[in-house]
């Protein structure tokens, strides 16, 4: 029996004072605490090895981070090359007209600027607002299709022509 607990020293491991079992027995019988508890050997060996090491495991999550952010510029090139501006003319009553520019977001140009610059290069009307399904375009006053075709190429040379 060991001496804090009623159990015998080959069960100390099953009970709440496992710590203090060690202890005592180590102290009192050294030849059954190495029959029982042989891990200090085992210990040194496992103490050096581990299932991944910490650096690998740090840069293939480094690698993994990189490979996704150079997924997501490759996906927003796409997306900006598949890009389309759609310039449409749309007839209100007997002669009068507006053109509606769709698309324009898709290459990062703010909205608001851009129908303030349209306002001001055709001295017209202009606005954003949002279509049918629910994404913003700019409404321009007026049958100025052929003529904003250029000053958009002209004002932004991140949009491409395209036939």
């Amino acid at each position: 029996m060991s001496a804090n607990t009623s159990t015998t020293p080959e069960y100390c491991e099953f009970g709440p004072t496992l710590d203090k079992c060690k202890q005592w027995l180590q102290e009192n019988h050294s030849e059954l605490y190495e029959k029982l508890h042989p891990t200090s050997a085992i210990e040194e060996q496992l103490a050096g090895t581990s299932l991944k090491e910490p650096n690998k495991q740090s840069n293939d999550s480094e690698e993994k981070k990189k490979a996704k952010e150079a997924a997501k510029i490759e996906r927003e090139l796409k997306k900006k090359r598949a890009s389309k501006i759609i310039i449409t003319r749309i007839a209100r009553n007997k002669r009068k007209c507006v053109t509606s520019v769709y698309g324009l977001e898709n290459f990062d140009i703010d909205l608001k600027k851009a129908a303030k610059s349209f306002a001001s290069k055709f001295a017209c009307g202009s606005s954003v607002v949002k279509n049918n399904i629910g994404n913003d375009e700019i409404v321009v006053q007026g049958d100025v299709s052929e003529d904003l075709v250029d000053f958009i190429l002209e004002t932004w040379p991140v949009v491409s022509p395209r036939k």
